[in-house]
């Protein structure tokens, strides 16, 4: 995003003089300067104006439109800057860290602060070649360059930001040495390339497990290429293990973003791990969007709140809109049973008629954007329509056609079909969801991986079971 520096003007206040005072670039006349320095009582009666009138009174100029602030790095050659983080906290808890608000967060128009994090502490490669990295942490001629060029540069972009992963939290003193302090480790992480094939089998949904084995066969063929026994020791220490080259591989595959940066002339395209920024976690129903720009070789976070945030409530975002249950699970390691993306294959030829149903719950939008429309619902709506229900508008088998009303009689058969279908796909399933809630209440031994693949199967059945009692509601909802 575009710097706005070079049209950004101070606010007038108390301190204004002292700025008068210091600032070389002021373009007031010495005249006008003296004539500024007496206003000092007046200031604060100025301040309550707008700025373009505070402006005229005071005699001011805005800066010429082909002048501009001089390169703010300019000025700061040579110092250690750290990240800020503004008006946030970050707290750990059982799933790990999260951001939180440490003051009321109202929703305004303006984007909002909330982090800057220099570039010195991210982890860049530009997605083309030449390969570039930001910072340059990797000597030349060292050989974990060589293993980052033989990767194919269209799809291994994760493969390469793993391998600079682990050289970076194996170089001393590294920023990533201690940030790593604060991933999760490999135990903790719901990453299901380290899951086992048991694992797999315990997900119960082959489509999925056969592409994660996909995943955790290309990486282990790429791991047993470059860390072969007689690979050089700067190398293998890197990851002894293959364990140790999937859980890299897992951190980079559920943290890192593309970005575009500039850096002085160059504005390349890049592949980034994004350290603090990577501590926002996911809602389907998120509290503020994410915005970020780059200045003076920082990266801005930007949040605008789409409703009120209280001291102590997290900060949530949405990563990405369209993602199945499946997709998130494959990537990050997650799942909900409000899922409003998810989907369910239905094979019956019974149909519902959308207007109705989106009508009977009232569910507002298009169907990229349905939403459940509060202002005219009544509390026991609020409390039952979820996810779940909103993603009955877009998997059940609907028809519509407005110039055709729905018969009520013919709506309730269909309605009913498809709760047929809807028990029929519950009952093949090896286990209930009662038998996967006590398998997390009470096996201790239980790992995250497994906890995360019997967590994900439940979901489904519970979706299953939402729209089981939506289609229900349906039916009594049904005009005669």
């Amino acid at each position: 995003m575009a710097s706005t520096s070079s049209t950004a003007t101070p606010l007038l206040s108390h301190s204004f003089t002292h700025t008068l005072k210091f600032n070389k670039n002021a373009t007031i006349p010495p005249p006008k300067r003296r004539e500024a320095l007496q206003i000092r009582a007046s200031s604060s009666k100025l301040s309550s104006l707008p700025l373009h009138l505070q402006l005229k009174k005071l005699g001011l100029k805005l800066r010429p439109p082909d002048m501009v602030p001089a390169d703010p790095d300019f000025y700061r050659i040579g110092y250690l800057r750290n990240m800020r983080a503004f008006g946030i906290e970050y707290l750990e808890g059982p799933d790990g860290f999260g951001v939180f608000a440490s003051k009321d967060i109202e929703p305004l128009r303006r984007a909002r602060l909330i982090m800057e994090i220099p570039l010195e502490l991210m982890m860049t490669i530009t997605q083309k070649k030449p390969w570039m990295f930001f910072p340059d942490v990797i000597p030349i001629g060292h050989p974990i360059f060589d293993i980052i060029n033989s990767t194919d540069p269209e799809t291994e972009e994760d493969l390469r930001l793993a391998c600079l992963l682990l050289y970076a939290m194996d170089k001393e003193n590294n920023f990533w040495q201690l940030y790593g302090d604060f991933l999760p480790g490999k135990d903790e992480l719901t990453s299901l390339l380290l899951a086992n094939e048991e694992d797999l089998d315990e997900l119960q949904d082959q489509e999925l497990a056969s592409k994660m084995e996909e995943n955790i066969n290309r990486a282990t063929e790429f791991w047993e290429k470059h860390w072969y026994p007689a690979a050089p020791l700067k190398i293998r220490r890197l990851a002894f293990e293959r364990e140790r080259f999937l859980w890299a591989l897992g951190i980079v595959q559920s943290r890192f973003l593309g970005l575009k940066i500039r850096l002085g002339a160059l504005i390349p395209n890049v592949n980034a791990l994004v350290p603090y920024a990577d501590m926002l976690n996911h809602s389907f129903k998120p509290n503020c969007f994410i915005h970020w720009r780059f200045r003076d070789r920082v990266l801005q976070i930007m949040i605008n709140a789409g409703q009120r945030v209280n001291k102590g409530e997290e900060l949530t975002i949405n990563y990405f809109d369209g993602a199945m249950n499946n997709m998130l699970m494959e990537k990050y390691g997650f799942s909900s049973p409000t899922n409003p993306w998810d989907t369910i294959n239905f094979s019956s030829q019974a149909k519902i008629h959308l207007d109705t149903y989106l009508s009977v719950f009232n569910i507002s939008g298009l169907e990229d954007e349905y939403y459940h429309n509060l202002e005219l619902s009544n509390e026991e709506d609020r409390h039952f329509i979820d996810g779940a229900v909103i993603a009955g508008a877009r998997t059940l088998p609907t028809w519509s056609d407005r110039d055709v009303p729905m018969v009520p009689s013919f709506e309730r058969k269909a309605a009913r079909e498809l709760q047929e279908e809807c028990n029929k796909i519950l009952g093949e399933y090896p286990t209930t969801i009662q038998q996967d809630q006590l398998i997390l209440d009470t096996d201790e031994s239980i790992n995250k991986t497994r906890e995360v693949v019997i967590k994900y199967r439940m979901h489904r059945k519970l979706m299953l079971e939402k729209l089981i009692e939506a289609l229900e509601v349906y039916q009594d909802r049904l005009l005669f």
